[in-house]
């Protein structure tokens, strides 16, 4: 019989310094990886119950104080355990627009139509928010999904309120607006709906062609330029895509969005993001070239970010998918972040630091200059903002 051990989790050396956490909290810095020492097997799922998944493992998030992990007691029946299937329950939020004050980020607002993503890219620096639920951010973040089903509602309230002032608001900065769940439950066609009918600015990044679904709402607000559409293309390689990204569109499907946006006059933006060191970094310039040749005029990248648990989880991938290259992306990342597995200093997290990533930079400017990519930037308006207005109180007749 399969079973489920539960186990205190080792508390870290007294050595280690604390240092404030997201959650308001003290934890510790997880110490950088010794590149020796192969991934821990005890902790990876059966390859046949995450078909179609990205993570390799479902460990307890950093706040559980027990750690389980699944063993087989002799009677050979983990086997038997069923697969990972995607849930989605109600996530009861009171308010929609999420405010941040990051110096680096170009958006102080964002909407999140979900929690979680099904896309399963195994480094989304998403994934350890689901820590915050109690669940883990690995497999229950590809798996255990959380939708908003009164966002548009939610929107339009928190829109008229005559506090309000608008700027531009990002969408698809966390979990994916338009991952497949989407398209049963709609929510982000609702929102857009909204900001169309409030004239209000959005400007959305995805990865996946069902985009295209709200391009009548989509090219109708480009028109007053208030919406604009990124797509983020990893890789040119369906096969690395779908090693990488297993559940999103394929790199020629997103391609075809960005051409079909920018024929219908929606402005579009190219994401190399992120970029991998020793895995998909010496792709960028096809990837450039390939989405001027559609039309597109804007392009941007990332470095690859591995904060909290996406670190481990990239690490168990790497040993998964390419053993071979393993020591190696780890040291060119160290290289680009100070030595450190990662560096979340505030102008530097985006791009990194030292000479590899320099090279990276300047590849890219390089290209983009040959290409004609960023020779403008689109900046949308708030003149068409025109929140409804109140409606004078009906007069008592007695």
């Amino acid at each position: 019989m399969a079973r489920s051990s539960t186990a205190l989790k080792r508390p870290p050396a007294p050595s280690s310094p604390s240092l404030p956490t997201p959650a308001g909290g003290f934890g510790r810095r997880a110490p950088a990886i010794d590149l020796d020492l192969p991934a821990d097997a005890d902790v990876a799922v059966d390859a046949e119950r995450r078909r179609g998944r990205g993570a390799q493992s479902n460990a307890s998030g950093r706040y559980e104080p027990t750690a389980r992990i699944a063993f087989d007691d002799g009677w050979q029946a983990l086997e038997e355990m069923p697969p990972f299937k995607t849930t989605v329950s109600v996530d009861a939020t009171r308010k929609i627009i999420t405010r941040n004050d990051s110096p680096d980020i170009s958006f102080d607002r964002s909407i999140n139509p979900y929690r979680g993503c099904e896309h399963g890219c195994i480094y989304c620096f998403a994934r350890p928010t689901h820590a915050y639920l109690g669940l883990s951010p690995g497999l229950d973040f590809e798996s255990k999904l959380f939708m908003k089903p009164e966002a548009g509602k939610l929107l339009e309230r928190e829109l008229s309120d005559p506090k309000y002032s608008p700027r531009t608001i990002a969408i698809g900065t966390n979990t994916d607006p338009y991952q497949p769940i989407e398209k049963q439950y709609q929510i982000m066609r609702r929102i857009l709906e909204v900001l169309d009918h409030f004239g209000h600015p959005v400007g959305i990044v995805t990865k996946s062609n069902l985009v295209l679904r709200d391009l009548d709402i989509l090219a109708r607000m480009a028109k007053r330029n208030i919406a604009k559409v990124a797509l983020s293309v990893t890789t040119l390689d369906p096969k690395l895509a779908r090693v990488m990204e297993p559940r999103a569109a394929t790199p020629a499907l997103r391609l075809e969005a960005l051409q079909k946006l920018t024929e219908a006059g929606v402005p579009t933006t190219v994401m190399v993001a992120p970029v991998i060191p020793a895995i998909n970094d010496a792709e960028m310039e096809r990837i450039l070239d390939s989405a001027a040749a559609v039309g597109v005029k804007e392009a941007g990248y990332v470095l690859l970010r591995l904060p909290l648990e996406v670190r481990d989880l990239f690490r168990e991938w790497l040993m998964a998918n390419f053993p071979d290259r393993y020591r190696h992306v780890f040291k060119l990342i160290r290289d680009m972040r100070g030595g450190k597995d990662y560096d979340s200093q505030w102008g530097e997290r985006q791009t990194g630091s030292g000479p590899m990533a320099w090279m990276i930079g300047r590849r890219f400017e390089a290209t983009c200059e040959k290409l004609d990519l960023n020779r403008t930037r689109t900046r949308l308006t708030t003149e068409h903002f025109s929140p409804p207005k109140e409606q004078p109180p009906q007069l008592s007749l007695f």
